[in-house]
């Protein structure tokens, strides 16, 4: 969380945006947009989003659980595979 905050303030700044016309767009106060960019948890997933949406990068978001980018989740999976194969029977 702390790293996405950096990267959100950073975006930010590189964009020129002050942190009153960003947490008015987000629809939030500068103080949350403080915790926000120091990635405080309690702050909620949605704001986070919609910071995201501001900075033009939303896209960056579905990427983060993208199952592709999921290799433990694919170890797991491959774990369950068969050993075997067996064909039905055919009669």
């Amino acid at each position: 969380m702390k790293k996405l905050g950096r990267d959100i303030q950073d975006a930010r700044k590189r964009r020129r945006i002050s942190t009153s016309l960003m947490a008015e767009r987000i629809g939030i106060t500068r103080a949350t947009l403080s915790r926000l960019e120091a990635g405080d948890p309690k702050v909620s997933m949605g704001s986070y989003a919609i910071a995201l949406y501001v900075l033009g990068k939303l896209d960056e978001l579905e990427k983060i659980i993208d199952r592709t980018r999921d290799p433990l989740g694919l170890d797991l999976m491959d774990e369950q595979l068969p050993v075997r194969i067996r064909t039905g029977r055919q009669g």
